[in-house]
């Protein structure tokens, strides 16, 4: 099995044992908790095992602790940390994150099922399972910023996932859970152990149910001391590691140990700096506005720097759409769209400015293929309606996606500047000066700031601030809105076909959007509107008759950004310390930015990031460089 091969559910039988109900996979033929009490087993393996009433209860203010785990199950593990962290967690702005992989991911159904045996985990468990992502295969992240807390579920096989999880922090402390060793070889092999100790350092910590010899043999062989104290119930005993470094015979006299002699490979991740960093943002776009969030959320001080007003630019339409063109599902694990799509929802579920809504998607070309599309995905994601369901009335065939969104992007940028930790400045900033320590912001001749990050999120203007920025080319898109009050389409429904269509409100529709690469125009022309009612018309050719002429229509042009491989530009810039950029959008910045925000606070906070290395270095912003002089991957581990 592939990384990005259509996941197939855990397969469950159900037990009762002392009024208890137990499942048991099918596939492995092992209980996922004890029968005796899998709550108290975790407590007892893991959470005493590596020490984390102690060690949570001591994190200094914004430090960051990750715990990782080898079988997320039923969630048990990691729900009983969630608790623990509630009870012991600092005053302050440390934060616990935590990684899992899954290759059988319960189904929500048995999810729900399993986890009510724990009456008083129902609280956290409910807001885990209000996230809990489709089985699709990949890195999912699950955020819960008031609990300063969060969990990356990776879903897919393990031998698979630990090669590509990216090493930009170490883990502090693992769970080495899943089936025993006996019912679940492939779990305790040499690769996936070999990574495991390769996203972890001196200090890390190990516990597990199991003492099985494949298991010590192969920490032992990268020199983690083992102890073996008393197991949890009938078991005699269980593991307990630590990363020590080795006693020489100079450590010996000195006092101090040095490293371990085994090689480790670099991390590109910031130098770990303590406390409260100021972060300077270059754009009030999308990608400026989500990243100022993101980085505003883990309690940094943010300022953002914008010439022209917030949204002045490809962002600021009056309505954006959630409404991804979903990939094969075997290419899922490492496709932005497919990835963004899931956080995304999750994210702006948060903000007044979302409502959810299903996209009917027209398919213009290849209709056959439809009913196998949507049945790669999990059910309930793509269903394929008679053409007796679709309004309007159309002759091409569709797929509904029953998982989208639209968002007001007005309203969301007042929700995110009323934040406290977010400030903004009118200023055009023309020159960055990156110093050992810092980075200053210019404004011709002046001093505007200094700053420990900067993050430049002025789409093609970003070139200005940096030599050799990749090229950004300038795409030309106008939306237009006219009233539709006699005849308005559902208020939960879009409809996408090359160009789209929804209510923006009660009595407009909206419509969008003419394209044209190359161009950087950004007047409201006529010619756009005939456009995009062109394309209407084309699909809905009775509805489109009937809305008014495009001489009463209104509308907005702007400018998108695009790289040429159409992927953004996330990431350091060149050699600068302190310097970092997120452009290049094109069409889905909404879309993309809520993701690519998280993966951009990893990189410069040093954090566990939510992609697979090899879609990281497709986003590098110096992915086109020459290829020879590419030495080795991009914060790699």
């Amino acid at each position: 099995m592939s990384l990005s091969s259509k996941l197939q559910t855990a397969d469950l039988d159900w037990e009762w044992v002392e009024g208890i109900e137990i499942p048991i996979s099918r596939q492995f033929g092992d209980v996922y908790f004890s029968k005796a009490n899998g709550l108290l087993e975790t407590r007892h393996v893991f959470l005493n095992g590596n020490d984390l009433t102690e060690r949570l209860s001591q994190l200094g203010d914004y430090q960051y602790f990750c715990v990782g785990e080898t079988g997320f199950g039923t969630g048990l593990n990691l729900l009983t940390l969630w608790q623990l962290w509630q009870q012991v967690r600092p005053d302050n702005h440390s934060h616990l994150h935590a990684i899992s992989v899954e290759k059988f991911p319960l189904s929500k159904t048995d999810l729900i099922r399993a986890l009510n045996v724990w009456p008083e985990l129902k609280p956290l468990a409910d807001q885990l399972l209000q996230q809990y992502p489709l089985p699709i295969a990949g890195c999912h992240r699950l955020s819960f910023p008031e609990e300063r807390f969060s969990i990356d579920l990776w879903l897919g096989d393990a031998q698979d996932i630990f090669p590509v999880i990216p090493k930009t922090q170490a883990v502090n402390a693992w769970f080495l859970d899943g089936f025993a060793p006996s019912c679940n070889p492939d779990m305790w092999q040499e690769n996936v152990l070999n990574h495991i100790v390769r996203l972890s350092e001196l200090g890390t910590t190990f516990a597990s149910f199991s003492v099985a010899g494949v298991l010590k043999r192969g920490l032992k062989q990268h020199g983690i001391q083992i102890s073996r104290p008393r197991g949890f119930g009938h078991k005699r005993e269980m593991l307990k590691a630590i990363w020590q470094a080795p006693v020489t015979p100079e450590t010996e006299q000195t006092g101090s140990a040095q490293p371990p002699a085994i090689p480790q490979p670099e991390t590109e991740s910031s130098p770990v700096k303590t406390g409260q960093r100021q972060i300077a943002i270059i754009g009030a776009g999308i990608a400026g506005l989500i990243t100022a969030w993101a980085f505003a959320q883990r309690g940094h001080q943010v300022m953002l720097y914008e010439q022209n007003e917030p949204l002045a630019g490809a962002s600021g339409n009056p309505l954006a759409l959630l409404n991804p063109k979903l990939c094969p599902i075997e290419q899922a694990a490492e496709h932005l769209m497919t990835l963004s799509w899931q956080y995304a929802l999750n994210f702006y579920a948060r903000f007044n400015a979302f409502r959810p809504i299903q996209v009917q998607q027209l398919a213009l070309k290849n209709a056959t293929d439809l009913p196998g599309f949507a049945a790669q995905y999990p059910e309930g994601v793509l269903t394929a309606p008679s053409k007796s369901q679709q309004e309007p009335k159309t002759e091409f065939p569709s797929l509904t996606l029953h998982h989208a969104g639209a968002v007001s992007p007005h309203q969301l940028r007042d929700e995110i500047l009323r934040h406290p930790q977010i400030g903004i400045t009118q200023a055009r900033v023309s020159r960055l000066n990156p110093l050992p320590a810092h980075i200053e912001l210019w404004q011709d001749q002046q001093l505007l700031a200094t700053a420990d990050h900067v993050i430049v999120c002025c789409a093609r203007q970003s070139a200005e601030l940096f030599e050799n920025y990749p090229v950004l080319k300038p795409i030309r898109g106008q939306v237009s809105w006219v009233e539709n009050g006699q005849q308005p389409l559902p208020r939960d429904q879009a409809y996408s076909y090359g160009g789209y269509c929804m209510q923006l409100d009660a009595t407009q529709l909206i419509l969008g959007a003419s394209f044209y690469p190359d161009r950087d125009d950004a007047d409201v022309l006529m010619e756009d509107h005939v456009h995009n009612k062109q394309l209407i018309h084309n699909v809905f050719p009775a509805y489109a008759q009937q809305l008014p002429a495009v001489e009463h229509w209104q509308g907005r042009a702007s400018i998108r950004a695009q790289s040429r491989d159409y992927l953004p530009l996330l990431g350091k810039i060149q050699d600068h310390e302190h310097s970092y950029t997120f452009a290049g959008l094109g069409s889905k910045g909404f879309l993309y930015a809520p993701l690519c925000s998280e993966v951009l606070a990893a990189l410069v906070l040093g954090e566990l990031c939510p992609v697979a290395q090899p879609l990281l270095d497709k986003l590098n912003p110096q992915r086109f460089q020459k290829k020879a002089k590419v030495k080795k991957p991009y914060y790699s581990g």
